[in-house]
């Protein structure tokens, strides 16, 4: 397994000013996935964008595990509703035409 796709947690820690146990707490709730390589935790780089949502709603907004949790999924299910809108508009196109 390759560590160069991997970011520690205790770097993440230092970038977003949280507590390891912030991590632990996201881990054990489901919302994130960290990996334990060498006895040292790390979380892939393609949860990063994820994790930077999930910390600014924590920070920003104070939102707990479970509010946060909900938040992004009602996000996940604006996103494949607009997905969705955009193919019925694209189906609709053919009949206009």
């Amino acid at each position: 397994m390759s560590t160069e796709t991997y970011i520690p947690i205790e770097t993440l820690c230092t970038y977003y000013k949280v507590e390891t146990s912030f991590f632990q707490g996201l881990n054990d709730y489901g919302l994130i996935e960290i990996t334990t390589i060498e006895k040292s935790p790390f979380i892939h780089h393609k949860q990063i964008k994820n994790l930077e949502s999930i910390v600014r709603l924590h920070q920003d907004l104070h939102i707990n595990f479970e509010g946060i949790d909900t938040v992004l999924n009602l996000l996940e299910k604006i996103h494949d509703l607009q997905s969705e809108l955009v193919a019925a508009k694209n189906r609709l196109r053919v009949f206009e035409d």
